[in-house]
């Protein structure tokens, strides 16, 4: 790539975040359905036409936020379970990790919490693609661990949807919680994530329910 090119390119992106930062900010006080392109691109510094060079719609802005917050999730979240040994230390690091991406990025939390059964489909639907993901990535871990020797793939898809769902009910808390109530909102996650970790030792132990 050319020096003139890489400038290009580099412009390209700060443009592009600074929409993203405008939006996440005006989304601080209403929903992504009521965002206006204009009000977005004045936020921004930029021109309307500036907009459709890196978004076709307020829609797929939103579907940028969504992946800029969940995306960067996955990575960490993947490397905590690759871990081997302690299973308690792996959730204590679950949660250290939810609660300090919460307390670093509130508005992008806050956007996703409204924005999850908000008005805007592909931005619904792009969350609970993320949420997929992770349950999928979470359950195929737990496949390699000798706890889930026997499990079938629809129980270990259950079980992974379980962390899931708590850890975006623990995401929640939080932002409810602020800065004061985030330590007892992190403890209480630990407990559950627990309670959950002892079932699992003693799910196959359970007869099948009646059909």
């Amino acid at each position: 790539m050319s020096h003139t090119a890489g400038i290009r390119q580099a412009k390209k992106l700060r443009t592009r975040q600074a929409l993203l930062d405008a939006a996440l900010g005006l989304l601080e006080e209403q929903s992504l359905s009521s965002l206006g392109l204009r009000e977005v691109t004045r936020a921004g510094g930029v021109t309307p036409t500036a907009f459709y060079r890196h978004f076709d719609d307020i829609a797929a802005l939103g579907v940028a936020l969504v992946e800029q917050t969940l995306g960067s999730l996955h990575g960490m979240i993947g490397a905590i379970l690759a871990e081997t040994g302690d299973s308690e230390v792996r959730l204590d690091r679950s949660v250290e990790l939810i609660a300090r991406h919460v307390r670093e990025q509130p508005a992008h939390f806050r956007f996703i919490a409204r924005e999850q059964h908000g008005g805007v489909g592909p931005v619904r639907e792009a969350i609970a693609a993320q949420l997929r993901l992770f349950t999928e990535e979470v359950a195929a871990a737990l496949a390699g661990e000798p706890e889930s020797r026997g499990w079938s793939e629809e129980d270990l898809l259950m079980l992974g949807g379980l962390y899931v769902d708590h850890m975006v009910i623990t995401a929640s808390a939080l932002l409810d919680a602020g800065p004061d109530g985030g330590r007892a909102v992190a403890e209480v996650a630990r407990r559950r994530l627990r309670l959950v970790t002892l079932g699992r030792l003693h799910w196959l132990d359970a007869p099948d329910p009646a059909p």
